[in-house]
């Protein structure tokens, strides 16, 4: 270390710089590359692959607001988004997330990005205990001023018999809902999360259409991507309503989407 200080002050006394030796422009080139790798992949997101969601306008807020963070979600039900769809249609308080993507990746859009819908839920009493003085605002506040992406996935799991099925509240507790069909696909987390052991495992297929659709968001809406460390827990950060990409876990401690799985975190990491 100490001779490459030596270095570096050997250089300041010959009155050189960076520029003497090419590396800011290395460091722009760099930049410049990046930048364009960024536009290619937003290229790739086909306009078309998105499907258009008959959605009525009533059930969100056909407002546009600035939009500083992206919400990750998942939906905690089984294959296919058509059920969730339709009990966002019949739910009169406008609760749903612009974007849903499919165990498959297929991307569903119900509304646009510039507007938005309650998908936080965040109580008062919880964010007056966290020292906001405008506790009864601030839910709207957030909803408003975030994207929420929705990922088909069953969530927590809870093992019976050694098979996982998603899980049902019994009598004060989760237990095996062995109604439905066991998953195959389970993260484990031995620690457990969230009050869970297991999750189902969101696709790869999925993790790559969130990532091209994170993207997208920040170029559109230029919110940043860099990864936040507290994004699986609840984060003062988030609740301030910080810009960047969250998840619902942030806001609410009885929450336990997004999970951590590995492959998501790398994903997020590589923005």
């Amino acid at each position: 270390m100490e001779n490459i200080l030596f270095g570096f002050n050997e250089i300041a006394k010959a009155g050189l710089n960076r520029n003497s030796f090419g590396l800011l422009k290395d460091t722009k080139n760099f930049a410049k590359k990046k930048k364009d790798e960024e536009k290619e992949e937003i290229l790739k997101l086909d306009p078309k692959d998105i499907k258009q969601v008959d959605f009525p306008d009533h059930l969100y807020f056909r407002e546009q607001t600035p939009k500083k963070q992206i919400v990750l979600h998942h939906t905690v039900s089984g294959r296919g988004v058509e059920g969730d769809i339709n009990w966002w249609k019949e739910n009169p308080q406008r609760i749903a997330t612009a974007i849903i993507v499919k165990w498959n990746g297929k991307k569903f859009q119900l509304f646009s990005s510039n507007y938005w819908a309650h998908h936080l839920g965040i109580r008062q009493n919880f964010l007056k205990s966290q020292g906001f003085s405008d506790y009864k605002t601030r839910n709207r506040l957030l909803n408003s001023q975030s994207i929420g992406i929705e990922i088909d996935a069953w969530g927590g799991l809870v093992e019976n018999n050694g098979k996982w099925y998603p899980a049902k509240w019994d009598g004060g507790k989760y237990v095996a809902n062995t109604r439905i069909s066991p998953v195959e696909n389970v993260t484990k987390y031995p620690e457990g999360y969230r009050e869970f052991y297991g999750f189902e495992t969101y696709t790869d297929e999925q993790i790559e259409s969130v990532r091209k659709l994170l993207i997208y968001f920040s170029e559109k809406h230029d919110i940043p991507l860099g990864y936040n460390r507290g994004v699986f827990e609840v984060s003062g950060d988030a609740l301030s309503g910080k810009p960047g990409v969250w998840s619902h876990t942030s806001y609410r401690p009885d929450k336990s989407d997004v999970h951590p799985q590995p492959e998501l975190i790398d994903m997020l990491k590589s923005l």
